[in-house]
């Protein structure tokens, strides 16, 4: 195989993009032969995210193999916007992927945007020299950020602490030997222990607040700077302590403890921390290996989260769903509050790990009182003092607690606010809050997004409802029923409608089809459904109607979509029987049902609605009798699709209907529906309209 590939493919700016990046760089890098995908996934899918948030335009993805390296380039067409880079954002984390895991990543601006780009391994790839790299805005990942030998052979942090707390333990005599190593907030947590080990709690009390720098004798613990009590009630009488240090940089704290007062000496000292310079720098090397892993894991957390948050447009399952990614992983619970009209922040989700404090959790939140949304992350009192009211039995398992609060805020607006919590005594580390507050900012994006979403869907929901008649009359003689189902689950408002209305003694009734769907299809269906109404009360023809409906819509220009309809009359004749006289504008024709299974239709049908100012209609006639029905429907009833074969194929449609003798008329359009469902697995792209008149026997 060559090894210099290259593709590309362009993403419209929206959140589903991201996921879809991920996998077509995922799909095509597998496709050369590269093994390890994961890093360049990663890195695709933070870039992207940049790109949409900060650009807001369209993306343009590129692989390239160039000399056994993967070089992925992220383009976007906005080049005043600037790329975030890490230690120089005001919040969050910025480019923090590719600062950790790309071999080198860079920026490169030109007149029309700019592209981000970065480099990993191809692992798997034939060994070739790479080329240099290109006179760009070159930024190189840290050393630990890259690959290196298999480290799956070397201890971890805990095993090489618990070797160093053994050899400790041997050189001092000691009862027990504590090894304890500082995280990235410079606190110390107990990694090992050697000997006869007091009792956990007592201890970690002790040592809490340890300074890690100390070193020394505290003979009879005088002058200790740890917990005097808490160490004495875990037996130990006297200390000696010694820095792990590196590069001059104290990293953790070796401690040798006795319970016979006066146990070390001056040269005790000496002897601790040669143990501890000794075995320092390996000790540092495991723990840089054990952030990064944790760290990776975090950074695939975060990617597989904006997927999951990608994926849904209901604005409660969104918050749900950011609820159950951050407990238990970040924290014990967690609540999400939404800005109201009033502006200020009110619960609107609540989760907790243990599932029998949730509905107490929601309680306890609901007595706060409303507040308006900080503009910063920090510590939340919310709960102190604690809210007035019948407090809940579990409100001390959480008022307790240390918590943190995070702005939701999206497109420039605040949205709400995230409230996480940890257990009682818990503290979070700097990781954890700079994890969260990404996922904040993600969360934020994705339940704006829901919300407009849900916004854009009622109001449509609305346009439609008024866009159909609000009931159905009942007509003397006549078995009406209609059905309207828009398509899928989008927000779009339909093209389809129908109507039924009377005329003096007669009736008319009509169903048609905009060629199109959203606001411009609503003008037109408003037009033609009151324009047919206030025409045929006004005693017009349907031919008259349909060539003045015609002129009205030419009237509109371009921006009005064609229509397709069926628009006839109902005149009773007396004797049980109607006179069905009836026009098709570009629409198909209704089919006739009669009491013997015997189904009639046409072929013909004159010019759409819209399209021709020299239209004409021809008018047909036809008499209904008793059990006979007519039934007018649109094309997503015929052109439902299965493969590569569509419902009305070879008279399907007939074939139906001819199953429906001595059916009513609403079983007649529930039979003809549960068909048209259950042609295809598939959703309907087309909205799907029926009208079903059967004279009553």
């Amino acid at each position: 195989m060559e090894n210099n590939q290259k593709t590309y493919t362009t993403f419209p700016p929206e959140v589903a993009s991201v996921a879809a990046a991920r996998r077509f760089v995922g799909e095509t890098l597998r496709g050369w032969g590269v093994d390890d995908v994961d890093d360049a996934m990663l890195l695709t899918s933070e870039l992207v995210t940049n790109a949409i948030v900060h650009a807001g335009t369209e993306v343009e993805v590129v692989c390239e193999i160039i000399g056994g390296q993967v070089r992925v380039e992220v383009h976007d067409r906005h080049q005043a916007r600037r790329v975030p880079v890490p230690g120089d954002q005001v919040s969050g984390r910025g480019l923090l992927f590719p600062e950790t895991l790309a071999t080198s990543w860079g920026v490169t601006y030109g007149p029309v945007g700019k592209h981000v780009w970065f480099t990993v391994p191809g692992t798997g790839l034939a060994d070739e020299p790479s080329p240099p790299m290109p006179p760009e805005e070159l930024v190189t990942a840290p050393q630990s950020a890259r690959p290196a030998v298999d480290q799956s052979a070397r201890p971890t942090v805990d095993q090489l602490a618990q070797r160093t707390a053994q050899a400790a333990q041997d050189a001092m005599a000691a009862d027990c030997v504590y090894v304890l190593l500082a995280d990235d907030d410079a606190e110390l947590s107990l990694r090992a222990t050697a000997g006869v080990r007091p009792e956990a709690a007592a201890l970690e009390m002790g040592l809490e607040g340890a300074p890690v720098t100390g070193r020394g004798v505290y003979a009879d613990l005088g002058g200790s700077p740890y917990n005097l009590p808490a160490l004495q009630a875990a037996g130990i009488r006297s200390l000696v302590t010694a820095p792990f240090t590196v590069d001059g940089r104290a990293i953790g704290l070796l401690i040798a403890a006795s319970r016979d007062p006066g146990h070390f000496t001056e040269d005790d000292v000496e002897r601790l921390q040669r143990v501890a310079d000794r075995q320092a720098p390996s000790l540092e090397r495991a723990r840089l290996m054990e952030l990064e892993r944790v760290r990776r894991g975090w950074l695939g957390f975060l990617a597989e989260a904006s997927s999951m948050l990608a994926g849904t447009l209901d604005q409660q399952m969104t918050m749900a769903l950011v609820a159950q990614l951050i407990v238990p992983r970040l924290a014990t619970w967690c609540a999400v509050f939404t800005v109201r009209d009033t502006g200020l922040a009110m619960p609107a989700y609540a989760w907790h790990a243990d599932e029998t404090m949730v509905a107490d959790l929601r309680r306890l939140l609901d007595l706060l009182p409303p507040a308006p949304p900080p503009a910063e992350p920090g510590p939340w009192e919310g709960f102190t003092p604690a809210p007035s009211g019948d407090l809940p039995p579990t409100a001390h398992r959480v008022t307790g607690d240390v918590t943190h609060v995070f702005p939701l805020v999206a497109r420039g607006r605040s949205i709400g606010t995230l409230v996480v919590g940890g257990p009682r005594g818990a503290r979070f580390t700097r990781d954890a809050l700079e994890l969260t507050e990404d996922l904040a900012g993600r969360a934020a994006l994705a339940i704006d997004n829901a919300r407009l979403y849900e916004e854009q869907a009622a109001m449509s929901r609305t346009l439609q409802r008024s866009l159909l008649p609000p009931d159905i009359p009942e007509i003397p003689g006549l078995d009406v029923a209609v059905v309207y189902e828009p398509a899928g689950e989008h927000s779009e408002v339909g093209g389809d409608f129908y109507d039924v209305f009377n005329v003096g003694t007669r009736w008319r009734f009509a169903i048609g089809d905009v060629c199109g769907t959203g606001p411009e299809a609503a003008a037109v269906t408003g037009l033609a459904r009151q324009g047919l109404r206030i025409l045929g009360r006004e005693g017009h023809s349907i031919p008259e109607v349909l060539e003045r409906l015609n002129a009205l819509i030419l009237e509109e220009g371009t921006r009005a979509p064609f229509l397709t309809l069926l628009h006839g009359e109902l005149e009773p004749l007396g004797d049980g029987r109607f006179r069905v006289t009836y026009a098709t504008a570009g629409h198909p024709p209704p089919l006739f049902l009669s009491p013997g299974g015997l189904v009639k239709g046409e072929d013909h049908s004159d010019l759409m609605l819209g399209a021709f100012p020299e239209a004409t209609f021809e008018v047909k006639t036809t008499i209904l009798k008793p059990g006979h029905l007519l039934l007018g429907f649109t094309d997503g009833v015929t052109e439902r699709r299965h493969g590569d074969r569509l419902l009305g194929d070879d008279g399907g449609l007939e074939r139906i209907l001819a199953g429906c003798v001595d059916l009513n008329a609403g079983a007649v359009a529930a039979k003809v529906m549960r068909a048209v469902r259950g042609f295809s697995t598939e959703p309907s792209h087309d909205d799907t309209a029926l009208i079903v008149l059967r004279v009553e026997e």
